[in-house]
């Protein structure tokens, strides 16, 4: 049996992993500027996490949602404290794209509506109503497409309240990344944000905050739709979540009322990705991630800024988005293969930056003085 082609794929086999480096089956040193794609919250191989995850399987690997498990209380009271949604419930699941739909549907049980608000540009998963509110045609199958999704442009006010004026009566929720990724690095306004919740609120619409890859600390807030000074009535989280670990969750107000059978998983909430979670969150308060995630990515940003080859730079924290002109488009992939740097990318000639949150400012010099020589 082979491979089922899905990605186009680098020659290069990673055989360890260390904090913010990786090593090649040659011995070959990099720096992880990607973290999996913002996956590596922590760190490759962080100790504590690794004794944590040693720890619960040596204990018990799995056992199903049908019985107690004192770690995912332990995940929900910790999750509370850190991102400051002490009065929010959790749910648990397993990937992004999972936790986006599950807050969809949850957002559609709550007002019996079926019309969903997502914005150009927007990346959501791939998967049934997910990739349906994701902006791009090419990835959504016959069967995925509904009529019940409307994508307005992004951070257009006045368009969201003609949307709301219009099918305001009709519509279950709004569902926004606070920052896209696969969209390059788009920041969504203070302004609009605080829209969106004061329609949500007029309308009994559900605010979903799509979290997946710009929360989880690396903005330097929580969530990173906070900086607007409103909460979302659902917040969607996976990929820093487990630090590599699959696990992904929603954050889910009071006023929601659960029922039994409204939402499952079987794997959700397992017993090593409870334990890998909270192992992440343990890390991030006790060394003050977020604050380092907010520190090195604003002077990322600052020293990025300085070179008058790059188009624009955007993002927050260590969500950094790098615009070059067509004629640099090579930038990233020499990066990899002349000074041995991962990083990410969106098209067509963004490079993305999404590294752990205990990024040193040394590693971050370590990537400025190799992207200006690539860039003079």
């Amino acid at each position: 049996m082979n491979l089922y082609d899905v990605y186009p794929l680098n020659d290069i086999e990673i055989t360890k992993a260390s904090g913010s480096n990786v090593w090649d089956a040659n011995g070959q040193q990099y720096l992880d500027l990607y973290g999996g794609h913002a996956v590596i919250s922590i760190g490759h191989t962080h100790p504590h996490y690794v004794q944590r995850l040693t720890e619960q399987l040596n204990k018990v690997g799995f056992y199903s949602n049908s019985i107690k498990i004192p770690l995912q209380v332990q995940l929900a009271e910790k999750l509370g404290q850190v991102s400051g949604k002490v009065d929010y419930q959790l749910f648990l699941c397993n990937s992004g794209a999972e936790a986006n739909e599950n807050a969809l549907k949850l957002a559609s049980f709550y007002n019996g509506r079926k019309k969903i608000i997502a914005f150009k540009g927007a990346f959501h998963g791939r998967t049934s109503l997910a990739v349906a509110a994701t902006d791009n045609p090419k990835i959504v199958a016959p069967v995925n497409e509904t009529e019940n999704v409307i994508f307005l442009p992004h951070n257009d006010e006045q368009a969201l309240v003609d949307a709301f004026t219009k099918q305001g009566n009709e519509i279950a929720a709004v569902i926004l990344e606070g920052i896209q990724g696969v969209g390059g690095i788009r920041e969504a306004s203070k302004s609009f944000l605080q829209k969106i919740r004061s329609l949500c609120d007029e309308y009994n619409a559900v605010y979903i905050a799509d979290s997946v890859q710009c929360g989880y600390g690396r903005t330097g807030l929580f969530y990173s739709h906070d900086w607007a000074g409103v909460s979302a009535d659902i917040y969607t989280m996976a990929k820093g979540m487990g630090n590599g670990f699959p696990i992904a969750g929603i954050s889910i107000a009071p006023k929601f009322k659960p029922w039994h059978g409204q939402l499952g998983t079987t794997f959700g909430g397992n017993h090593l990705a409870c334990a890998a979670a909270l192992a992440v969150l343990e890390v991030i308060e006790k060394d003050n991630l977020m604050k380092n995630a907010e520190e090195v990515g604003a002077y990322l940003i600052e020293e990025l800024k300085k070179f008058e080859q790059v188009k624009e730079v955007r993002g927050r924290g260590l969500m950094i988005g790098i615009e070059l002109p067509a004629e640099l488009s090579h930038v990233k992939k020499d990066l990899l293969f002349k000074h041995f740097i991962f990083t990410g990318e969106a098209k067509p000639n963004v490079i993305r930056l999404l590294p752990a949150l205990n990024l040193t400012k040394e590693q971050a010099d370590e990537f400025l003085k190799a992207f200006a020589e690539l860039v003079k």
